[in-house]
């Protein structure tokens, strides 16, 4: 009833149709169905039939229509399956027999398994109605003991509710096994609601289990004021698997008095109890409050469970909902967890009551969504108009968010009313002013929720309505699914399950007559209609203001039908045109400009003139997008995915077979007409300069079309071959085999996120919709485990893998091949992407490749002709995979984009491809080898194999860089030319191949042969040598770089720790101070042999780090650690050798000087607080003012105070820094730190540093013995200091 506004046409296009009348072809009068007997209510002629094909309708219309997925203009329900010649026949034999029990035909369709269901008399049929011709269809007997009195008065709804659980197969894996149409271990539960009788069936597949297991009510217990004549006893059932148990479950079932009863079924019986009492207390003894209890029960969704054992379910109730836990391993104890209240007086909480003019409020049925967040309860609410004072019923939905992390607090077992549920909005109105209906009425109505539209949801009244209500653009529309002819009731409604694990898909229907149809969701946002004043129901409205409200409508837009909106008017061609934005005129100008240039090529084809077509092109704006969105896009598009009008589900596998090549071949033909086309009206210089991705696109459409018809043609051989060849029954027919298999799953992906398409067969979409030949990687890529099973032989696995294998290489290959031979064609490649290199295309292959690897690895699982196919194969997926990688890499660069993850996936794949096939190349090696010599070892020969066999290989790992694989070649045959040309020819980015062998000896410890490379890659073996100071000396020395190496080894000598070089040295110990000191000499000798300018400066800085090395020796002697081996081989930096000093005794502490004037003059600069302390701990270790007083009371004269003097600190501190004849390297004491205060402001320091004298007032005794201290000091400096150690530094023998 509220069924979908057609659109008028454009002007001029209805002025053409006037013109030149093209009527549809008309529906057979008096035809019969296919199931052999006439529908009741059926119109002659004039619209559609049920067997008339919803595609056959998108075919005769324009090329428009048929592209863009075909449902962007579809505002119609799509046929999706006609129900099975059985159930037909069985539907005939029922009027036949004029059965008096008009409720005994009913059906439904579970959500889950996508399995729909009928009873016809006393039969139960079951069948996946996602088959366009479901021939697949089971039938059980019913018992009769289940049916119950035929006689009862039919009240409205259906008296019969349907339960069906997959055993142990996951949501993934029962997915895939409905796209493949493939059985599964099934079990069902058949309740009559009216009697209570249960029936269960453990695996409706089993041949041995045909017969159910019963459980029957006994009613004579029951006291007679229950009205069961009048009502159901059972108002809702669900039903759920029992983890762990074989084909064990539970199904709890309520009544509209509120009462809970559990069933525990098995295939040994159904045990029956009642775990909950009514909850009105007296039994429902009142007629009027027989209703008043439960309304419907919903699971929460197994994933949100806290706990798998335990699971949750909800209790929709007159008035709030119930919240109830079941333990399914401990003994299936049911109690109720909390409660709340929805209808009360907080409307904050629900949904306020009491309200001035409300009479009654009704909760009707609940849904909660698959994620467990959102529960959605139809309500109704009787209402009295305060001006008319007329009665009248509205509609709305309450959409509650749940708190899924709550928890509850119980005592003793009773129940809370806690809030766990939220208010998400207010409550949405879906009819404002409907008719009064009665209870019995509104209790049959049932809600669905989860279709597309996204937050859609579907009414289903009792009498046989479905109703379609969404919150769009700010108002609620409604969308009433009706067909131009009888189709009876409609039964059930459920969702198309999505290919691609999306929750939403189309609403579909189970009608009573015509079959299954589905909903696009553009019919309900366009077609739908806002909420009038009507009812749910087919009665019509009993408010007269409807009238009114089409005279008002009429009155305020004269283009709007004055005609109750339904699909009646699907041929009438009258649209309704929706106001114009800015984006619909955009549309409008897309169009007139996609309508000119088919017209122009509908010319070309007929006269071979392009008659300006340039320049009208550009008038109508076809070149101003870009991308799949330009208009020569969306033509080439429409032309390879065109829809054969010759294709129908009817035929046989033959014709079908043999319309697909000559449809492909007729889209080829046009395809090249349209390049044609482009060429001579100088389109494609335009697109070619100005639109490059776009006329990529166009040319891609032209490879797929090629690849699509070799595929085509290699399952039209396989499928020869295996009606010729002598195989295994589930072998010999056609549709059997790994190829046909990844069709059904690519086609039916395409029908379930098509819906105009759901008519059609499965290969039937694949080979129409080439555009989307991605999708068949993406199928690789998500569900090649459902193809190649691990089930099955591996033998059998192989065989699928190399069929799959082979359809890739070659669709690719025919791709890759079109493109060479129309490169003249193609725009400039400059940072354009192609389709083979798009992701979902290389996770496809990947997959795929991953998948025949595994295989391979697998130990006796194949003889050795099966493994060089293969191998053969997995070439070809190596080379399909990283072709197309290197193109993305390519365009990426050119884009500026970054790309570093990307090259890190590439090479971790291609290694990984390329060790595989290497692997498998040595065991196709030795097998060769065997069989070809004759008795005695010839190394020759089998070198001759080898190199044959790795050919191909080594040419792959050579284009990409695959340095792991042809270092392994090389070292596997010791063929050292090879690696050397190698090194040569594989320059690439980080030094090539040439520093991946430099690191593979180094690692090996091959360090002779790495430096006799060295002579050849003389530059390549320095640059790598850079971090590796310990080899590089040695390169330098052979290239004559004396200084160079002299550096070298002065930088190696003293390194701190192995640590500067982590990533090279990381197995090298540090070294120990006779190493370094050799390599001190080394270095020595090397600059002494470079005689550079500055070679002296040089020599005379190494003679200082080794006199360094020498006193850290003797320093770190003195240290109590050092017995443990602590400072044995770690070098200190002279500051910590500076420190240890100043902690030490008197002869440590002149060290310290030692080391400052052996260090550089910068070193001295930059430590001069250092050096500071170390006069003032040189001062600490004498006793100055016991000096002091002995040189007064005994009158010491110069002499005496000279030698009193020489013992101390001071005095041989300042003789080491400051004599004459002191040794310091690079500049003097005086630079830094000099001894007088006077010295200071002579050498203009003032600003910079201290003096001795000025350090030496700040000790605590120099007020005391200062002068004595100075004394020391200076005739320290007065002294000469003579020493051996004064001469150049030997050599250690």
């Amino acid at each position: 009833m509220f069924s979908p506004a057609i659109r008028k046409p454009h002007l001029h296009r209805r002025e053409k149709e006037e013109a030149t009348p093209s009527p549809p072809p008309p529906a057979p009068a008096h035809s019969p169905s296919p199931g052999g007997f006439a529908l009741s209510n059926r119109p002659a002629t004039g619209t559609p039939a049920p067997w008339t094909s919803s595609s056959l309708l998108a075919r005769i219309s324009t090329s428009k229509q048929t592209d863009r997925a075909g449902d962007s203009d579809q505002i119609q329900p799509v046929r999706v399956a006609e129900f099975p010649q059985i159930v037909r026949n069985a539907q005939a034999n029922l009027l036949q027999k004029n059965f008096s029990g008009k409720n005994t035909l009913v059906g439904g369709i579970d959500k889950e398994t996508s399995l729909a269901w009928m009873i016809c008399g006393n039969e139960l049929y079951i069948w996946s109605y996602l088959s366009s011709v479901s021939k697949d269809c089971l039938v059980l007997d019913v018992p009769s003991s289940l049916m119950g009195n035929k006689d009862t008065e039919s009240i409205c709804g259906n008296q019969w509710t349907l339960c069906i659980m997959r055993w142990g197969s996951s949501t993934a894996t029962r997915k895939s096994e409905e796209m493949l149409h493939r059985r599964s271990s099934t079990g069902v539960i058949l309740c009559n609601r009216r009697t209570q009788a249960i029936a269960y069936w453990p695996d409706i597949y089993d041949e041995s289990s045909k017969s159910p297991a019963l459980s029957l009510f006994d009613h004579s217990v029951t006291s007679p004021s229950d009205g069961i004549s009048a009502c159901y006893r059972f108002n809702s059932l669900i039903a759920t698997s029992i983890p762990g148990g074989i084909h064990e479950c539970i199904a709890i079932a309520s009544e509209p008095t509120g009462a809970l009863w559990l069933f525990q079924c098995s295939p040994a019986g159904i045990l029956r109890r009642e775990v909950h009492r009514d909850t009105l207390g007296d039994n429902g003894t009142d007629h009027h409050q027989r209703n008043d209890g439960g309304r419907s029960l919903a699971w929460l969704p197994s994933d949100i469970s806290s706990e798998v054992a335990d699971r949750k379910f909800f209790l929709l109730t007159n008035h709030g909902i119930q919240c109830w836990s079941i333990s399914l391993l401990h003994g299936n104890n049911v109690k109720k967890i909390v409660s709340q209240e929805i209808v009360g007086s907080d409307g904050e909480l629900g949904i306020k009551k009491d309200i001035a003019g409300q009479k009654n409020i009704w909760l009707l049925d609940m849904q909660i969504d698959e994620h467990g967040k959102e529960f959605s309860i139809l309500v109704a609410t009787l209402c009295k108009d305060r001006v008319s004072g007329s009665n009248y019923t509205q509609y709305s939905l309450l959409t509650m968010l749940y708190k899924s992390n709550q928890k509850f607090s119980s005592e003793d077992n009773v129940a809370k009313c806690e809030r766990f549920l939220e208010k998400k909005a207010p409550s949405q109105v879906i009819i404002p002013k409907a008719r009064v209906e009665d209870e019995d009425f509104l209790f049959s109505m049932r809600l669905k929720s989860g279709g597309k539209p996204s937050g859609s949801v579907i009414i289903l009244s009792g009498d046989g309505t479905a109703t379609v209500a969404i919150y769009w653009r700010g108002s609620t529309r409604l969308y009433q699914f009706d067909l131009p002819w009888d189709a009876g009731k409609v039964f059930d409604a459920s969702i198309i399950p999505s290919a691609e694990d999306r929750d939403e898909g189309a609403w579909v229907v189970l009608t009573e007559k015509a079959g299954v149809w589905a909903i696009p969701e553009k019919a309900v946002l366009v077609g739908g209609v806002e909420p009038p004043e009507r009812s749910l129901s087919r009665k019509g409205s009993c408010n007269e203001a409807v009238a009114e409200e089409k005279r008002r409508s009429q009155a305020f837009s004269a283009s709007v039908v004055p005609r109750r909106v339904s699909s009646e008017a699907w041929s009438s061609g009258d649209r309704q045109r929706p106001a114009f934005t800015g984006i619909a005129q955009q549309v409008v100008v897309d169009e007139e400009a996609e309508m000119l240039l088919n017209r122009l090529f509908h010319d070309f084809i007929l006269s071979g003139a392009v008659h300006e077509a340039l320049q009208k092109l550009r008038v109508a704006g076809a070149f101003e997008k870009e991308g799949e969105m330009n208009v020569f896009v969306r033509v080439s598009k429409s032309i390879v995915n065109t829809l054969s009008k010759h294709w129908t589900t009817t035929r046989e596998a033959e014709f079908l077979a043999s319309t697909i090549v000559s449809s492909l071949s007729e889209k080829r033909q046009k395809h090249e007409k349209f390049l044609q086309f482009l060429v001579l009206s100088k389109c494609h210089e335009e697109l070619s300069s100005k639109h490059r991705a776009a006329m990529l696109s166009v040319m891609e459409h032209g490879e797929k079309l090629s690849g699509v018809i070799q595929l085509r043609e290699l399952q039209n051989a396989l499928i020869q071959q295996r009606s010729s060849t002598h195989l295994s029954p589930q072998s010999k027919t056609p549709t059997a085999g790994a190829l046909w298999n990844l069709i059904q799953l690519v086609g039916e992906k395409a029908r379930r996120n098509t819906v105009l398409l759901m008519d059609r067969d499965n290969a039937e979409v694949f080979y129409s919709r080439v555009s989307d030949i991605e999708d068949l990687f993406y199928c690789l890529s998500h569900q090649l485990r459902y193809i190649i099973t691990g089930e099955e032989h591996p033998s059998v696995q192989m065989q699928h893998a190399l069929e799959l294998s082979n359809a890739c290489v070659t669709l690719v290959q025919a791709a890759l091949y079109y493109r060479e031979e129309h490169k003249d064609w193609y725009p400039s490649p400059e940072g354009l992407i192609t389709w083979n290199s798009q992701p979902v295309v290389r996770s496809g292959i990947w997959s795929l490749a991953s998948s025949v690897m595994e295989l391979l690895r697998e130990p006796g699982a194949a003889d050795m002709p099966m493994k060089s196919n293969l191998w053969s194969q997995l070439e070809g997926l190596r080379d399909m995979l990283l072709e197309g990688y290197m193109g993305l890499l390519i365009a990426k660069f050119e884009r500026g984009e970054e790309h570093g993850g990307l090259v890190q996936e590439y090479c971790e794949r291609r290694d990984e491809l390329l060790g595989s096939l290497y692997d498998l190349a040595k065991q196709i090696i030795e097998a060769k080898y065997q069989e070809s010599r004759e008795g005695n070892d010839n190394l020759d020969l089998k070198e001759s194999i080898f190199r044959e066999v790795t050919s191909p290989i080594l040419a792959t790992a050579k284009r990409h860089e695959g340095y792991q694989t042809l270092w392994q070649i090389c070292y596997d045959i010791s063929d050292t030319v090879l690696l050397r040309n190698l090194m040569h020819d594989s320059v690439g980015p980080h030094g090539g191949f040439s520093f991946y062998v430099f690191k593979q000896l180094v690692n090996n410890g091959q360090h002779a042969k790495l430096l006799r490379l060295g002579e050849e890659f003389q530059e390549e073996l320095a640059s790598f040598l850079k971090d590796r100071k310990d080899l590089l000396w040695l390169h330098e020395i052979f290239l004559n770089q004396f200084s160079t190496a002299s550096e070298t080894l002065h930088t190696c000598a003293l390194r701190l720790s192995s640590g500067e070089d982590a990533d090279l040295t990381s197995n090298r110990k540090s070294l120990s101070f006779v190493e370094r000191r050799r390599l001190l000499y080394l270095s020595k000798i090397a600059a002494t042999a470079g005689k550079d300018v500055d070679y002296e400066m040089k020599v005379a800085r190494i003679d200082a780090d080794i006199r360094i090395l020498k006193l850290q020796e003797e320093i770190v002697q003195h240290d109590p650690e050092y017995a443990q081996g602590k400072y044995t081989c770690k070098l200190l930096r002279p500051s910590e050798l500076i420190e240890m000093c100043m902690k030490g005794d008197r002869e440590l502490s002149l060290k310290a000087f030692e080391v400052f004037a052996w260090t550089s003059s910068s070193f001295r600069s930059s430590n001069r607080g250092l050096l500071e302390n170390c006069w003032t701990n040189a001062a600490n270790q004498d006793d100055w003012v016991q000096l002091s007083q002995a040189s007064i009371s005994e009158g010491w004269s110069d002499e005496v105070t000279q030698e009193s003097l020489q013992g101390t600190v001071l005095f041989n501190a300042s003789r080491l820094c400051y004599s004459q004849d002191a040794v310091v390297f690079d500049g003097t004491f005086e630079e830094v730190l000099p001894v007088r205060k006077e010295d200071v402001y002579a050498r203009g320091l003032e600003s910079k540093c201290f003096s001795v004298e000025e350090v030496l007032m700040q000790h605590d005794v120099f007020p005391d013995a200062g002068k004595l201290m100075m004394t020391a000091v200076v005739m320290g400096k007065e002294l000469s200091y003579n020493e051996q150690a004064d001469g150049p530094v030997e050599m250690d023998s």
